[in-house]
């Protein structure tokens, strides 16, 4: 086929285009990129056994990355009846270390996708509208691939560190928990290190025009508790209906709990929090927030902090309906019918005290509780001054010195916990960046801005240098 002269050129510029931009990622961006992608498109949710599959392919890149056999540890553990494993990579320090080892973590696996709800398929990495979209892409897959990617770059320039490094990747954070608990059990045992850094929160919050407002730090974390709330009936045929129900007796409790607020806590960390926040946060949310720090009893700043999604979590307890199941049949009535509960706890308030606060909030013994989670408490840790040093370095490089940089309490909770119940100081101190509410993790169309992903690139790169480096 001919093509005139102007239709030739305008192919061969639209050619180049997509051509030079990819000319100008570093080796280091792309092998990052690939990376990601391979991670994103493993489906390591519960239920479909890929963390094993993912271990594999990041075991293949570390050791054609330059890391020995001895350098690389998988572990296999049982999560409710599913095999997963986790894995941990060592980069071990040039002669006699000179300082305790660093840990740092991430988890592998995700909460599932149901392919059609999505607008994309979750599982396949797809760039579009100036993001990646797909399951995993902020939580955590960005964090296995930028400690993972960091620690290769690394490795291939040679660095020799006056300290041991080591990556701890989790299997199931998102479900059990297992490979997490033996995890911090063999680095307490075996490992001991000076602090824990966790690639799973943390990060630089954008505003709306993608501006950077601050980075947060996460110093501390809610406790995570799930209840089965079930009710029983001994049922029958649906033509013959009873006076009650399972399922409108546990329709009833769940309108009570939707109904119920925990009472508003606070602490010194999130009233620090909110007052720094405030400060950078346009609008009637900064307001909110810096009314809430200097009078935790404003009830205005108290309902417009608990109409937003990314402050309600700040400001005390939250349980909320996350499952249904109930009856057998369409022509029976239920003979069962069960909720799960999950909530998450402000520190101080135990997960006993909030179960017996939702047994009053439902006022009916009718209704059986039963714990299904099974974690702990966890407390604040300290702010290392040297890792809070390594931070501003790293946002100076990226040009944003000068943000402020504060300790959070995550609403959310991560493999940290287990970290700093064995009294080891664990921040979070994330290298991506994202508006309020815009990653979507654990809902639908998650996504990470690409600007964001190459952003924060350097991030670990440049806080590894700095705490681990011999010069």
């Amino acid at each position: 086929m001919r093509f005139a002269p102007g239709l030739l050129l305008s192919a061969a510029l639209l050619l180049a285009a997509p051509m030079a931009l990819a000319e100008e990622r570093t080796a280091f961006e792309q092998q990052a990129r690939e990376i990601y992608q391979t991670v994103v498109e493993i489906r390591t949710a519960k239920g479909q056994a890929k963390v094993p599959v993912m271990v594999d392919y990041l075991v293949r890149e570390l050791k054609a990355g330059g890391f020995a056999d001895a350098d690389i540890e998988v572990t296999d553990y049982d999560s409710a009846g599913e095999p997963v494993q986790g894995l941990m990579v060592w980069y071990r320090a040039d002669g006699k270390p000179k300082q305790k080892p660093i840990v740092l973590l991430a988890h592998m696996d995700v909460v599932d996708a149901l392919p059609d709800t999505w607008t994309r398929y979750p599982f396949e990495l797809i760039e579009e509208d100036g993001y990646f979209f797909g399951r995993g892409t902020a939580d955590n897959k960005y964090g296995v691939t930028s400690l993972v990617a960091t620690f290769l770059r690394l490795k291939a320039e040679g660095f020799k560190p006056d300290r041991d490094l080591v990556l701890i990747l989790s299997g199931d954070e998102e479900t059990g928990m297992f490979s997490t608990r033996a995890q911090a059990k063999y680095v307490d045992e075996k490992i001991k290190p000076a602090y824990v850094l966790n690639a799973d929160s943390g990060g630089l919050t954008l505003d709306a025009d993608g501006k950077a407002l601050l980075y947060n730090v996460q110093a501390a974390e809610k406790t995570f508790a799930s209840f089965e709330l079930t009710v029983s009936n001994p049922g029958g045929h649906s033509s013959a209906p009873r006076a009650d129900n399972a399922i409108y007796e546990l329709a009833d409790a769940l309108k009570k709990i939707e109904a119920y607020r925990f009472p508003v806590m606070h602490s010194p960390m999130t009233l620090a929090s909110f007052k720094s926040a405030g400060a950078q946060t346009p609008g009637p949310l900064g307001e909110a927030m810096l009314a809430f720090a200097a009078n935790p009893a404003d009830e205005a700043a108290i309902a417009a902090l608990r109409a937003e999604p990314s402050t309600v979590g700040s400001t005390g307890t939250t349980c909320i309906a996350t499952m249904l199941r109930a009856g057998h049949a369409d022509n029976a009535l239920p003979q069962r019918a069960t909720a799960t509960i999950n909530c998450r706890i402000f520190p101080g308030i135990s997960i006993a005290q909030t179960e017996q606060t939702l047994k009053q909030v439902v006022g009916n013994d009718g209704v059986a509780f039963k714990l299904i989670s099974n974690l702990v408490e966890s407390p604040e840790s300290k702010l290392p001054e040297d890792v809070m040093a390594a931070v501003a370095k790293a946002l100076a490089a990226r040009g944003l010195e000068g943000v402020p940089i504060l300790a959070h309490m995550s609403s959310g909770g991560t493999d940290g916990l287990f970290y700093r119940n064995l009294g080891y100081d664990t921040v979070a101190i994330g290298g991506t960046a994202a508006k309020l509410n815009d990653t979507f993790a654990h809902g639908l169309n998650e996504r990470l801005p690409v600007d964001a992903f190459y952003g924060g690139l350097d991030h670990w790169y440049i806080v590894l240098k700095d705490l681990a480096g011999s010069e």
